[in-house]
């Protein structure tokens, strides 16, 4: 629903059955993965919702998890329109309203997803460079303001997209597209705000900050180096590989109207990358939760235990939470004589 073709890009023009063939299989195997994402998506991010939000000890670090994760976990939610209009061949049922709605809720939830990462990798390079202001100046309180001025924002970020996206018949099928009513240059300053706000620059401040964090963590744990330094490779590759074609192939799709030579790779390529992009969604929580050598460890104790120790502001907040139930607290009782693994795994995402 988000980035499905213009209306100008579904001419029939310069089409081959091979094509089509290879386009049709390409879209069931995406219903089949954005089902995937709803649900290992919608239940990943609703997990990190429930356990920053209602079980852990209020702090910055959960503060930004459990905003990360309430963008995530609306975004695949909402997916479910995306899929089943994918599914009925991008025949659009909601009507004119929810086409719009969905878009921007859609389209908000993406660039807040976006920023949240940035807001994180910014966060977590100033608490490891300037220890002493992060100390005096780092409160639950300023995060909360920075999550509000994150999701405004966003939702600013995201009226241009909705406001061009309207149902339109198209040989006989209702589709919500961007309709032909827009100007080319209009598309070209979409494209180019969505790309610069939504991908260049948080990729380079999220690419800076963990060079940095990199670096700063080889001087301190010349010993421990490998883990934060492949932990950190992993969300930035994540990141570049999920929206970076997106991009590419958006850009691709406003020169196949006068490039016919390109009509193919978009037709084939944009809906690929557009699951990409959306599975970037479910990926989060198991590249800022899940991505410790003791996972599989704890994750026999309690997935819960997992993730309070994970996403702790330091390595002694999760053991005094009083939030725990009485079987977890057995758990925690018998784990207390590796007190050295508790915290690796406390300090791995900080």
């Amino acid at each position: 629903v988000i980035f499905l073709p213009s209306e100008n890009t579904t001419s029939p023009t310069n089409r081959s059955p091979g094509l089509d063939e290879i386009y049709r299989r390409i879209q069931t195997a995406n219903v089949v993965i954005y089902c995937l994402i709803v649900i290992f998506g919608t239940l990943g991010n609703g997990l990190v919702i429930y356990v920053t939000g209602f079980k852990m000890k209020r702090s910055v670090n959960s503060v930004w998890f459990l905003n990360l994760a309430l963008a995530d976990f609306l975004f695949t939610t909402f997916l479910i329109f995306s899929t089943v209009s994918l599914s009925r061949g991008h025949q659009w049922p909601f009507g004119q309203p929810m086409c719009k709605f969905s878009n921007f809720l859609s389209l908000v939830n993406m660039f807040a997803s976006v920023f949240f990462l940035t807001a994180i990798s910014l966060d977590r390079c100033v608490s490891i460079w300037v220890v002493a202001w992060a100390q005096n100046k780092r409160s639950v309180r300023k995060a909360q303001i920075m999550c509000v001025v994150v999701w405004v924002t966003a939702a600013i970020c995201s009226i241009p997209n909705a406001t061009f996206r309207s149902v339109k018949e198209i040989r006989g099928v209702f589709k919500c597209v961007y309709g032909r009513e827009m100007t080319p240059e209009q598309k070209w300053i979409l494209y180019t705000f969505r790309f610069v706000m939504g991908f260049l620059i948080p990729f380079l401040v999220i690419l800076v900050s963990y060079v940095a964090i990199g670096i700063r963590a080889r001087r301190l744990h010349n010993t421990r180096k490998r883990r934060p330094c492949r932990i950190i490779l992993s969300i930035i590759f994540a990141f570049f590989i999920c929206w970076l074609p997106f991009h590419v192939v958006s850009f691709m799709e406003l020169k196949a109207k006068t490039n016919p030579s390109l009509r193919s790779v978009v037709k084939i390529g944009g809906p690929v990358t557009l699951t990409l992009a959306f599975m970037n969604s479910a990926l989060n929580p198991i590249l800022y939760v899940f991505m410790c050598e003791e996972f599989q460890k704890k994750l026999k104790r309690s997935i819960c235990f997992v993730l309070e120790s994970a996403l702790a502001e330091d390595p002694t907040s999760f053991k005094s939470s009083r939030s725990f139930s009485t079987q977890l607290s057995r758990i925690v009782h018998k784990s207390e004589s590796a007190p050295l693994e508790d915290r690796k795994l406390s300090t791995d995402l900080n």
